[in-house]
Protein backbone atom coordinates (compact mmCIF):
# COMPACT_ATOMS: atom_id res chain seq x y z
CA UNK A 1 0.00 0.00 0.00
CA UNK A 2 1.32 3.53 -0.17
CA UNK A 3 -0.10 7.25 -0.03
CA UNK A 4 0.51 10.18 -1.42
CA UNK A 5 -0.70 13.75 -0.35
CA UNK A 6 -1.30 16.35 -2.71
CA UNK A 7 -2.23 19.78 -2.70
CA UNK A 8 -5.36 21.60 -4.13
CA UNK A 9 -5.54 25.26 -4.55
CA UNK A 10 -8.93 26.75 -4.98
CA UNK A 11 -9.84 30.52 -5.82
CA UNK A 12 -13.76 30.37 -5.48
CA UNK A 13 -16.02 29.59 -2.50
CA UNK A 14 -18.09 26.63 -4.36
CA UNK A 15 -15.81 25.04 -7.35
CA UNK A 16 -15.42 21.76 -8.46
CA UNK A 17 -11.70 20.82 -9.36
CA UNK A 18 -10.87 18.31 -11.99
CA UNK A 19 -7.92 16.22 -10.27
CA UNK A 20 -8.03 13.38 -12.72
CA UNK A 21 -4.52 13.83 -13.67
CA UNK A 22 -3.72 14.70 -9.71
CA UNK A 23 -4.61 10.90 -9.51
CA UNK A 24 -3.51 9.29 -11.88
CA UNK A 25 -0.14 10.45 -11.44
CA UNK A 26 -0.22 9.36 -7.49
CA UNK A 27 -1.36 5.73 -9.22
CA UNK A 28 1.89 6.13 -11.76
CA UNK A 29 4.20 7.00 -8.29
CA UNK A 30 3.09 4.07 -7.00
CA UNK A 31 4.13 1.29 -9.12
CA UNK A 32 0.84 -0.36 -9.15
CA UNK A 33 -1.09 -1.43 -11.94
CA UNK A 34 -3.56 -4.06 -10.51
CA UNK A 35 -5.48 -2.67 -7.50
CA UNK A 36 -7.71 -0.08 -6.34
CA UNK A 37 -7.26 3.53 -5.33
CA UNK A 38 -8.81 5.48 -3.01
CA UNK A 39 -9.28 9.04 -2.82
CA UNK A 40 -10.14 10.61 0.32
CA UNK A 41 -10.50 14.62 1.29
CA UNK A 42 -9.67 15.18 5.02
CA UNK A 43 -12.03 18.43 4.61
CA UNK A 44 -15.36 18.84 6.39
CA UNK A 45 -16.23 21.53 3.92
CA UNK A 46 -15.21 20.15 0.89
CA UNK A 47 -15.84 16.62 -0.74
CA UNK A 48 -14.93 14.36 -3.76
CA UNK A 49 -16.74 12.69 -6.62
CA UNK A 50 -16.63 11.44 -10.17
CA UNK A 51 -18.69 12.73 -12.89
CA UNK A 52 -18.56 14.08 -16.63
CA UNK A 53 -15.71 16.09 -17.51
CA UNK A 54 -16.36 16.68 -20.75
CA UNK A 55 -18.94 19.49 -20.47
CA UNK A 56 -18.22 22.22 -18.08
CA UNK A 57 -21.83 22.60 -17.71
CA UNK A 58 -22.44 19.95 -16.12
CA UNK A 59 -20.41 20.82 -13.17
CA UNK A 60 -22.48 24.36 -13.48
CA UNK A 61 -25.68 22.48 -13.21
CA UNK A 62 -24.61 20.35 -10.44
CA UNK A 63 -23.50 23.33 -8.06
CA UNK A 64 -26.47 25.38 -9.40
CA UNK A 65 -28.98 22.35 -7.88
CA UNK A 66 -27.04 21.36 -4.63
CA UNK A 67 -27.45 25.22 -4.22
CA UNK A 68 -31.04 25.10 -4.38
CA UNK A 69 -31.20 21.74 -2.37
CA UNK A 70 -28.66 23.58 0.46
CA UNK A 71 -28.94 27.25 0.39
CA UNK A 72 -26.53 29.21 1.80
CA UNK A 73 -28.41 31.28 3.96
CA UNK A 74 -31.05 29.00 5.63
CA UNK A 75 -31.10 29.85 9.65
CA UNK A 76 -28.70 27.70 10.63
CA UNK A 77 -27.24 27.52 14.24
CA UNK A 78 -23.33 26.61 13.61
CA UNK A 79 -21.53 29.95 14.54
CA UNK A 80 -19.05 29.62 12.30
CA UNK A 81 -21.47 30.21 9.06
CA UNK A 82 -21.00 27.66 7.00
CA UNK A 83 -23.31 25.20 8.26
CA UNK A 84 -24.26 24.73 3.95
CA UNK A 85 -20.71 23.80 3.10
CA UNK A 86 -20.70 21.15 5.96
CA UNK A 87 -24.13 19.90 4.66
CA UNK A 88 -22.87 19.65 0.97
CA UNK A 89 -19.91 17.95 1.81
CA UNK A 90 -22.16 15.51 3.40
CA UNK A 91 -24.14 14.79 0.82
CA UNK A 92 -21.51 14.46 -1.76
CA UNK A 93 -18.69 12.91 -0.12
CA UNK A 94 -15.38 12.24 1.42
CA UNK A 95 -14.31 9.66 -0.66
CA UNK A 96 -14.35 7.60 -3.89
CA UNK A 97 -12.99 4.19 -4.67
CA UNK A 98 -11.31 4.10 -8.68
CA UNK A 99 -10.22 0.43 -9.67
CA UNK A 100 -7.02 0.53 -11.38
CA UNK A 101 -5.85 -1.97 -13.94
CA UNK A 102 -2.87 -1.80 -16.19
CA UNK A 103 -1.63 1.05 -14.38
CA UNK A 104 -4.44 3.25 -15.00
CA UNK A 105 -7.67 4.36 -13.55
CA UNK A 106 -10.85 2.59 -14.78
CA UNK A 107 -12.89 5.32 -15.15
CA UNK A 108 -15.48 5.84 -18.09
CA UNK A 109 -14.96 7.71 -20.71
CA UNK A 110 -16.57 11.25 -19.76
CA UNK A 111 -15.30 10.83 -16.26
CA UNK A 112 -13.37 12.55 -14.07
CA UNK A 113 -12.53 12.96 -10.60
CA UNK A 114 -13.43 16.68 -8.73
CA UNK A 115 -12.16 17.71 -5.86
CA UNK A 116 -15.64 19.86 -4.56
CA UNK A 117 -15.07 22.81 -2.29
CA UNK A 118 -17.86 24.44 -0.73
CA UNK A 119 -16.25 27.14 1.72
CA UNK A 120 -13.27 28.47 -0.40
CA UNK A 121 -10.96 29.92 -1.56
CA UNK A 122 -9.21 27.66 0.57
CA UNK A 123 -5.71 25.74 0.44
CA UNK A 124 -6.76 21.90 0.97
CA UNK A 125 -5.44 18.32 0.83
CA UNK A 126 -6.21 15.28 -1.29
CA UNK A 127 -5.44 11.70 0.16
CA UNK A 128 -4.80 8.84 -2.22
CA UNK A 129 -4.08 5.23 -1.13
CA UNK A 130 -3.05 3.18 -3.62
CA UNK A 131 -3.62 -0.90 -2.34
CA UNK A 132 -2.22 -3.60 -4.58
CA UNK A 133 -4.69 -6.78 -5.91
Amino acid sequence: MKTITFNVQTDKHTQMKDITMQVQDAVRQSGVTDGLCIVFIPHTTAAVTINENADPDVVRDLNMELDKIVPWEDGYHHIEGNSAAHLKSSLVGASEQIIIEGGRLLLGTWQGVYFCEYDGPRHRKAIVKIIER
